[in-house]
């Protein structure tokens, strides 16, 4: 009960993206990096490459596979059950898998939140996979991950609602809703039959056993929801391996009845932004959905650190509302839009506040 997992991304910090850029690394930059690999346990990994980086020697994998490894050890000694690699190798969930899709054309920057952007891309064409784009970084994490293994990977409904469509086209100038709903069908389905699926089929061959599906745009279209949940029932049917789904800052009513057709085992919902737990944890019981629910009650849009009682407190709740229910705990969402100094806190007190909890119970 209330075991504990990151949701996905982490910060990157400076010292690294200014390492991938060719820049030099001021003093502060080197005192920073020194002593966070001595807070994480990677202090000797962290000599090398800095070693290469002053050089000018460092290639980009190798400074990858440094983040990558720092993230991990990052995420363990927080004290997490699950873990993985803070998508160190990843620009931002849409951008980095549509890179690896021919028939997707990359256009500008466009703001999804706050400050934060990312690149939009155009579908002018039948998507096709160039290659499974997470087996390399999952393969390295399985190597080096001294707890348990969860992989993100973003879903094929919230690609295609991210992208432009240029392509799919079904002319019915007498229900031009109904034109645009089949068109966009047969956009999700392509994405999670030739792209989302043959990646998942690569990780379980690679040997995972859990993969988290993201699916933030799920309930932006209230009359497509029936739509997400067939297109994520596609790309996980008949594959061996635990899927959960993620996602953030809905409005979860809108899911049902519909989820309850979904092929999956977990739930990780977020909770702690809106504060409306019982809302959210009565549609559970009202109809009678018993998957795994991963709480969150880690805000990741805020500075200000939960206390491990606040999360006892979170955890507690949900338990005894829900009564026979699994729950786990996990921040709302990723943790990249925080420092590193702030999302360590919070990791640690998410992981302190579930064993108050364990203990209480």
């Amino acid at each position: 009960m209330f075991e504990t997992y990151e949701i996905g991304s982490l910060p990157k910090p400076l010292w690294i993206v200014k390492a991938l850029r060719k820049e030099r690394l001021s003093e502060e930059d080197l005192r920073s990096m020194r002593e966070w690999s001595r807070i994480v346990g990677v202090e000797e990994e962290e000599k090398e490459i800095e070693r290469k980086i002053i050089a000018g020697e460092a290639k980009r994998k190798e400074i990858r596979d440094f983040a990558a490894l720092f993230n991990i050890r990052y995420l363990e000694s927080t004290g997490l059950d699950f873990v993985y690699d803070g998508e160190a190798r990843r620009i931002e969930m849409y951008e980095y898998p549509v890179k690896y899709i021919e028939g997707i054309e990359i256009l500008d920057w466009v703001r999804s939140f706050d400050n934060k952007y990312y690149r939009k891309g155009v579908c002018k064409e039948k998507p096709r996979l160039k290659k499974p784009y997470h087996v390399e970084e999952f393969l390295f994490v399985k190597e080096h991950a001294r707890k348990g293994v969860k992989i993100p990977i973003t879903g094929p409904y919230t690609l295609s609602d991210w992208s432009f469509n240029e392509y799919y086209y079904h002319p019915d100038f007498f229900d031009i809703k109904r034109s645009r709903y089949k068109a966009k069908e047969e956009f999700v389905f392509d994405l999670a039959k030739e792209i989302i699926r043959p990646n998942i089929i690569a990780l379980v061959n690679a040997g995972a056993k859990w993969i988290q599906i993201d699916e933030p745009a799920a309930t932006t279209h209230p009359e497509e929801v029936s739509l997400f949940v067939e297109a994520f029932n596609e790309v996980v049917k008949g594959i061996d391996c635990k899927f959960s789904v993620h996602i953030c800052y809905s409005d979860y009513s809108l899911l049902y009845p519909y989820i309850l057709d979904l092929k999956v085992d977990h739930y990780a919902f977020e909770y702690a932004n809106s504060g409306n737990y019982d809302r959210t944890l009565s549609l559970f019981k009202e109809y009678g959905d018993k998957k795994e629910i991963g709480l969150g009650v880690i805000d990741v849009h805020r500075d200000e650190i939960e206390s491990p009682e606040l999360v006892k407190e979170r955890l507690l709740h949900a338990y005894y509302f829900l009564e026979d229910y699994t729950v786990y705990a996990n921040p709302d969402c990723g943790l990249r839009t925080r420092s590193l100094e702030i999302a360590y806190q919070k990791l640690k007190n998410l992981v302190k506040g579930a064993e108050m909890a364990r203990e209480e119970i």
